[in-house]
């Protein structure tokens, strides 16, 4: 089905499903136990323009959406969300510098990322400071025209390989919440260096790394927004990006069910195929169903998004949270109709297994996003004057 897209929309749904049958599928269980970051994928991908699809044609992108990205990221993530992940994360790092860089910040970073010339990544994370933001200890201390940033950024995405980076650091700790501020970094900064490599349940195709600020001297024309914006732009990064998290739900989902059913159809016992047993039936279905809400939920979504950026916090949780627990479940239903054979590593849903517990973690918790969906509802209700009961 192709959900009322338009002719582009369909045909960037389709290349992406290209290089992800051709190039992702070939080499994702190689890349998983080698724990090897993705570079010639991500070449494809750069040499495809589909690492622009969301940056305005003005910065050199293609002057889509948040729809867009995601049907990219989902294609991408039915055959492996580790390498799915490494595009995605990209457009997080993005994020910032495009909703709130200067004019001369937008001109600088932009059309690489675009091109995929350089990756970006997000660094925000810290030991301490995770689902509480406010517990951030790097520091971003004036020095005239230049701030002095110190302190480590612990599980960042693309941390290592990618060139740019858009890190949060305080710069007035009595301010509170509007005592942080953006900075764009780069690889190869003075005092900027990086931290171990981790060794992950899941999503191993990634990387994920330590950043260390040791007197790092940034400019204040990276600034990203103005001093004190830190916390607005985070959050409004995250309302951007959730869809996206969504979508690489939806896509593992999706080859989960794709192998499910193919196993179940081919699976002889009782001398008759599994598929023909009600029991594995009703599996079957509730996967399906799940991730056809799922799918409708992402895509209704970010066209909302587009047309009403204002109010989207709320549904955006819900695109994280939602499909995060679906690619979860099916994943692990997918084992489970696989038998002993789910268990093993000859088929892919034991590495889907594995890679589908992040989504419930990074980007925000999903007791978090059930955290914002509830702050959000009290929120509306509280403005609302008639009563329901």
């Amino acid at each position: 089905m192709h959900y009322f897209l338009t002719e582009e929309q369909q045909m960037i749904q389709d290349l992406a499903a290209q290089i992800a049958k051709e190039k992702v599928r070939p080499v994702r269980a190689e890349l998983d136990q080698q724990e090897e970051f993705p570079w010639e994928i991500m070449k494809v991908l750069a040499q495809s323009d589909l690492f622009g699809l969301y940056i305005p044609e003005a910065y050199g992108g293609l002057g889509g959406g948040i729809l867009e990205n995601c049907l990219a990221i989902e294609q991408l993530a039915q055959a492996c969300i580790g390498v799915a992940t490494s595009f995605a994360a990209s457009g997080l790092g993005a994020y910032p510098i495009l909703l709130y860089g200067s004019e001369e910040v937008k001109q600088t970073y932009l059309p690489d990322i675009a091109s995929g010339k350089r990756l970006a990544a997000f660094g925000l994370t810290e030991s301490g400071a995770g689902s509480d933001v406010s517990g951030i200890q790097t520091t971003a201390v004036k020095d005239g025209d230049y701030y002095i940033l110190n302190g480590t950024k612990q599980w960042i995405t693309n941390g290592g390989e990618a060139e740019i980076y858009s890190v949060l650091a305080i710069t007035d700790r009595s301010k509170g919440p509007r005592g942080a501020t953006f900075f764009v970094v780069e690889k190869g900064d003075p005092g900027f260096s990086f931290g171990k490599k981790e060794k992950k349940l899941g999503i191993r195709a990634s990387a994920t790394r330590e950043l260390v600020f040791q007197d790092c001297r940034i400019h204040k024309s990276r600034i990203i927004g103005r001093e004190g914006m830190g916390f607005i732009v985070a959050m409004k990064t995250f309302d951007k990006s959730r869809p996206g998290i969504g979508a690489l739900g939806i896509g593992l989902a999706q080859g989960a069910l794709d192998i499910a059913v193919e196993y179940a159809r081919k699976r002889v016992q009782f001398g008759k195929p599994i598929i023909s047993f009600q029991a594995i039936q009703h599996k079957l279905a509730n996967m399906a169903t799940k991730t056809e809400a799922a799918r409708a939920l992402i895509y209704s979504v970010a066209r909302y998004m587009e047309s009403d950026p204002s109010d989207s916090s709320k549904v955006a949780a819900m695109c994280k949270v939602f499909a995060g627990d679906v690619a979860m479940e099916v994943a692990t239903e997918a084992v489970q109709v696989l038998g002993g054979y789910g268990y093993m590593q000859d088929y892919p849903v034991e590495k889907m297994m594995r890679d589908a517990k992040i989504l419930q973690i990074y980007e925000g918790t999903n007791e978090i996003q059930r955290n914002i969906i509830g702050q959000e509802l009290n929120k509306e209700y509280s403005r609302l004057k008639d009563s329901f009961f």
